[in-house]
């Protein structure tokens, strides 16, 4: 269902490049999945994000069960067909929303029940449904139904909150592998907060499980950096090293940098594309804020290492004044940036690791984020 072959490994670090495949799609890893939440990374079509390079993107479970619900999406051919998406689709289960919308849900023991954060209506998450509602979207890697504990959390909430995600990733293992699935792939998630004992427990107990591949959650939800790279290595560490490695939720260039570096293969967040929306760009130099007055005149473009069409076409000048107007283009036009940036940071990160020169490439690639982008003078 998923084959994951390691192509190089980084001498100095846990960094490797590698090939997955699944759903008769080719992956070359490390890789960023952009967030298509509800069947769309914001201001872009799937043709910008093919030419930009992105190789599978992430959909989410508990958004297209309110709009437009698994039964219609089954019957318009899933979401690769809704949104004429030929590469493959990885999905959340609906997990993260049980922790970002706490007022309005209940936790049972064999799922949960929540209120529609558009309407009200009543809604019941278990394994099985979850699995259900992921092969009606048509994901080619489905993730199991969890519980991510919040940050602070104290010991006893983050052994219940664990206890049920093993729970409940057992009976999404039971539902998954009583479809009959030969095209899917169903990863597990490691939770345990800011545990050591319990994320290696965590990590021990769907090791036996022998998942198609592992998912780290439960970081980048308030902690402290210096929290987050210790707990992100042990989560890690008893993990299969033949298969792949995502972690969930992370992040910015230089966190994802700093977690290829660790082992991990895959990596999603929002943050390319919602600091994009609020003129905020990622950068080979680091964040711009394009919005700012500095930029009124300047007729550079915003990255010129960048080859994207925003950077070979248009200058900050114009997109200062597009945001400074209001007009949706200028949203578009920073995240078309962004998502090219990242998807070639991507390329750059396999390149360095391919060709042995990981550390140095890592070392020069931080410093010239630290200097930030050029002012005009």
């Amino acid at each position: 269902m998923l084959t994951f072959q390691i192509r190089s490994r980084d001498s100095n670090s846990g960094a490797r490049t590698g090939l997955l495949e699944v759903g008769g799609h080719r992956i070359d890893t490390p890789v960023f999945m952009p967030v298509g939440t509800q069947a769309s990374v914001k201001t872009l079509d799937s043709a910008e994000l093919e030419a930009a390079g992105a190789q599978i993107i992430l959909g989410n479970t508990y958004h297209l069960l309110l709009r437009p619900g698994p039964e219609r999406m089954s019957r318009l051919g899933g979401l690769h067909r809704l949104m004429s998406w030929p590469r493959a689709i990885l999905t959340d289960s609906g997990g993260y929303q049980v922790f970002s919308l706490s007022d309005l849900r209940k936790i049972r023991e064999d799922g949960v029940e929540f209120a529609s954060h558009k309407d009200g209506s009543r809604h019941y998450l278990t394994p099985e449904r979850t699995i259900e509602i992921q092969e009606a979207i048509g994901s080619d890697i489905l993730m199991p139904l969890d519980v991510c504990s919040p940050y602070p959390c104290d010991r006893a909430r983050a052994r219940e909150d664990l206890r049920l995600t093993l729970q409940w990733v057992r009976a999404s293992r039971v539902a998954f592998d009583g479809r009959g699935y030969t095209d899917r792939a169903l990863f597990g998630i490691v939770q345990g907060s800011v545990y050591p004992d319990l994320r290696e427990a965590s990590a021990q107990r769907l090791r036996d499980l022998e998942m198609d591949g592992y998912s780290v959650g439960g970081l980048s939800v308030g902690e402290p950096p210096e929290e987050r790279w210790p707990l992100a290595e042990v989560s890690l560490r008893h993990l299969p090293d033949e298969r792949p490695h995502y972690l969930m939720g992370v992040g910015t260039p230089e966190d994802i940098v700093t977690a290829v570096g660790l082992g991990y293969d895959m990596f999603d967040c929002v943050l390319p594309t919602r600091n994009a929306r609020n003129g905020t760009v990622f950068t080979s130099r680091g964040k711009l804020v394009v919005k700012n007055r500095t930029y009124a005149e300047d007729e550079r473009p915003l990255d010129p290492d960048c080859d994207c069409s925003t950077c070979r076409r248009y200058s900050r000048a114009y997109l200062r004044h597009l945001f400074n107007v209001g007009e949706m283009l200028g949203p578009r036009l920073a995240t078309l940036h962004s998502i090219h940036y990242y998807l070639k940071l991507m390329k750059d990160v396999r390149r360095s690791i391919d060709l042995g020169s990981f550390a140095a490439w890592r070392r020069e690639t931080i410093q010239r984020w630290t200097e930030g982008p050029e002012e005009r003078g």
